[in-house]
């Protein structure tokens, strides 16, 4: 998975005030078995995880699950969370007026006292801390996720996310996505039976309204929560992906789409007034509720002569890039310039990768006359050297 990543390492991600905008004002529970944690830093991480949520506005449920350890573990537990907590909120956070006699809550086994525990303690703070004994964790969560209709349930386990047959991770998955991996003897074919019982507890709470669900190991929480990298695996009810017209509203997200897709260099830099030409004639792939995944746009006025489009600013999320969804937003764009009449579209890239991208999808490489000479105009010569031409002729 990578090296690990602390909440203080990713304070200059631009994305990371998006994450945290969609928090804001929302319920997030959180579920850890203390049996997967390796130290206590994971713990003071997934403390920071929280408090960064708190500051801005959201309120967290932390379930833990534990062989019902001796009041003395629960302590020491408690202060390596609120040691995270202290150094992002600058103060201690008492959920339960936590820290003196009683640490953390042992909940009972009965579901409508513990909901009136936790809904009592979240009507006068942000923060409710609670234990279960392990082998109940996953029911527990998932009945006070769905009765309680939390906005996002995060499942903190030591695996992490799914992963494919072929090793690579997968970062999406919808309910008819998993409908298809608890099948019978599906699970056991791909190596995931070890989680069948996670993935069932996740499919019933997203059926009884939880909106997401996160599946990812404890030391990457903040990756997969605040970053486009993500680290584990997001599950919705909704279809896989929604390919749209873009909006206004999406300027502000586009726009850090395209700065982060030139700053890993499979993008040009480009102005405002470039990227509201995207916006304008492009197409956003939004998986889940919002999560926008990738976009793309079809720019055609200053080519009218040629009856020609240019595929710009093609970027998929990082997380997403081994889904389907760049093809997807190609596919539509392809669509819409059938729909507008036009004799071809054209791509150009410096990157291997996008061009063999281009190539699986059809798409010739060709001298660059062969398309409009009007591309060319003021382009930057350093990057004219490196590039390469790819065209698409759509039939009459």
């Amino acid at each position: 998975m990578g090296a690990r990543t602390s909440t203080r390492q990713i304070h200059d991600f631009a994305e990371k005030e998006f994450y945290l905008d969609e928090f804001r004002s929302h319920a997030l529970l959180l579920s850890l078995q203390l049996a997967d944690v390796t130290d206590t830093s994971e713990l003071a991480e997934i403390g920071r995880v929280i408090g960064e949520l708190i500051v801005n506005d959201a309120r967290v449920m932390l379930l833990l699950g534990g062989d019902e350890p001796p009041r003395t573990k629960y302590a020491a537990v408690s202060k390596a969370l609120q040691s995270g907590l202290r150094s992002v909120t600058g103060r201690p956070q008492k959920p339960q007026q936590l820290g003196r006699n009683e640490p953390i809550v042992q909940l009972e086994a009965a579901l409508d006292p513990t909901l009136r525990r936790i809904w009592r303690t979240l009507r006068n703070g942000p923060l409710f801390i609670g234990a279960v004994a392990s082998p109940r964790l996953l029911a527990a969560s998932r009945e006070i996720a769905g009765r309680l209709r939390i906005h996002k349930w995060v499942v903190l386990q030591s695996d992490g996310g799914i992963g494919s047959t072929t090793g690579h991770p997968i970062s999406f998955m919808d309910d008819s996505m998993l409908t298809e991996v608890l099948r019978a003897g599906t699970a056991e074919w791909t190596g995931i039976d070890h989680r069948r019982n996670t993935l069932t507890a996740i499919q019933q709470a997203l059926r009884t309204g939880v909106a997401a669900i996160n599946l990812c190991s404890p030391q990457l929480v903040a990756t997969e929560l605040f970053t486009y990298e993500g680290s584990g695996t997001l599950f919705t009810l909704e279809d896989y992906c929604q390919i749209e017209r873009l909006g206004i509203d999406d300027f502000d997200e586009v726009q850090r789409l395209l700065e982060r897709g030139h700053a890993e260099g499979f993008l040009k830099s480009r102005r405002k007034a470039d990227v509201a030409e995207i916006l304008l004639n492009g197409f956003g792939a939004t998986v889940g509720h919002h999560h926008l995944a990738g976009v793309v746009g079809l720019l055609t006025e200053q080519y009218r002569r040629a009856k020609a489009g240019e595929v710009a600013g093609l970027y998929t999320m990082t997380r997403f890039k081994t889904e389907g969804i760049g093809g997807s937003l190609l596919r539509h764009l392809v669509q819409e310039a059938r729909t507008k009449s036009l004799r071809y579209v054209f791509a150009c890239t410096t990157d291997g990768n996008a061009a063999a991208f281009f190539a699986r999808h059809g798409f010739n490489r060709v001298a660059r006359s062969r398309v409009p000479a009007a591309k060319w105009l003021d382009y930057e010569s350093t990057r004219l050297e490196r590039l390469t031409t790819f065209r698409l002729d759509l039939a009459p």
